[in-house]
């Protein structure tokens, strides 16, 4: 009798920790720390823009909904969270952006509970996603997992695709890349090199132009704010012209490259991030030279290349884990810090794959 007494009441005091560990989770998630699009950006994107408020509202994914609820661990700040803001975002909404995350509930067949998953989400510590279909499910975790907010994610499946399958390049290209340092441009330069392309990279500070030729190993790289004449800075760098250019900041660089193009040359159109912030765009006047050397310029978006994402990891992992990858982080830690990560991705003041971490778990 003494020893069915004792189970019983284990028994009471299991049962009263695992209400209380319940309790405990439930007001976890009903505290929802989120970034809310509070004021139209016009011009310049700036921290006045976005704010972060906290939430009661728990998001909740029911069986057979279609839909997972995530508890969201790291969120990639793109040039692309900009177009998000201004054409996806309505007022008092929360930003959305690429993520990396935890499935706390799915009501998804392909998702069960504890996957990680890539995809898009919401600037928040929960998020409901309603279409999962369009995630990735992370099945290699022997790489840190901010990783799949760059390198193995979308800028690094963007720097895959468009220079393997946009750029057609051959081996001994010479190959130009803007805004260098950044997510993608790092890695463009990368797979060039690994290739067999001579490569050169123009980047904004004298720390960025020394981290691609002593990092990432370009041939050569100048900082494009010191250059008085980019055309004469672009024939000091790649005095035989350009076979290839990856295609990141638009305006002045842009015509300065048009000028030194070789017949035939390619110019693939990844970004042009030195008018987003721009309400009168700048134009380009050397156009012309696409007529007279019969250069090709093509732009291309990342999604029309998701069927691509097996092979890229298959051909990118080794890589990492033998050494051929070098790759930077800018890490700013927590989403209240998110708004002053975003706005620096465009003035300059990250450095490598500027990533906020909403939990580390």
């Amino acid at each position: 009798m003494c020893l069915t007494g004792q189970i019983q009441r284990e028994r009471e005091r299991e049962r009263e920790r695992m209400e209380k560990e319940n309790s405990n989770a439930s007001a976890e998630v009903m505290r929802n720390k989120q970034v809310i699009y509070r004021e139209k950006v016009q011009g310049s994107l700036k921290e006045t823009h976005l704010e972060v408020r906290t939430s009661s509202e728990r998001p909740n994914a029911d069986k057979d909904s279609g839909a997972i609820m995530v508890k969201n661990l790291y969120l990639a700040c793109d040039p692309y969270n900009l177009h998000l803001i201004k054409f996806s975002t309505q007022l008092g909404s929360t930003v959305s952006g690429y993520g990396v995350a935890r499935v706390l509930e799915s009501g998804h067949p392909n998702f069960k509970k504890g996957d990680l998953v890539l995809g898009l989400t919401r600037w928040e510590e929960y998020s409901l996603i309603t279409a999962p279909e369009t995630c990735f499910k992370i099945e290699h975790t022997d790489v840190p997992l901010s990783y799949y907010t760059g390198l193995l994610g979308m800028p690094g499946l963007t720097a895959y695709a468009g220079f393997f399958e946009v750029c057609s390049p051959k081996k001994g290209d010479t190959v130009f890349i803007s805004a260098a340092s950044g997510a993608v441009g790092q890695l463009v330069g990368q797979f060039a090199k690994l290739f067999g392309c001579y490569v050169v990279g123009s980047a904004g500070s004298k720390e960025k132009v020394d981290l691609l030729k002593n990092k990432f190993g370009f041939d050569d790289a100048f900082n494009y704010k010191e250059e008085l004449d980019l055309d004469a800075a672009l024939k000091r760098c790649l005095p035989e012209g350009i076979d290839i250019y990856f295609e990141n900041v638009g305006g002045k660089m842009l015509d300065a490259v048009l000028l030194n193009m070789k017949p035939h040359g390619r110019i693939t159109v990844c970004g042009m991030i030195s008018q987003y912030n721009l309400e009168q765009h700048e134009g380009v006047h050397n156009l012309m030279h696409l007529i007279w050397k019969q250069v090709r310029m093509e732009g291309f978006a990342m999604f029309d290349y998701y069927h691509l994402y097996p092979k890229f990891l298959e051909t990118v992992l080794p890589q990492i884990k033998e050494g051929k990858i070098a790759y930077m982080e800018d890490i700013a830690e927590g989403l209240e810090n998110g708004p002053a990560a975003l706005v620096g991705v465009f003035s300059g003041r990250s450095i490598g794959k500027q990533v906020v971490v909403v939990s580390r778990e």
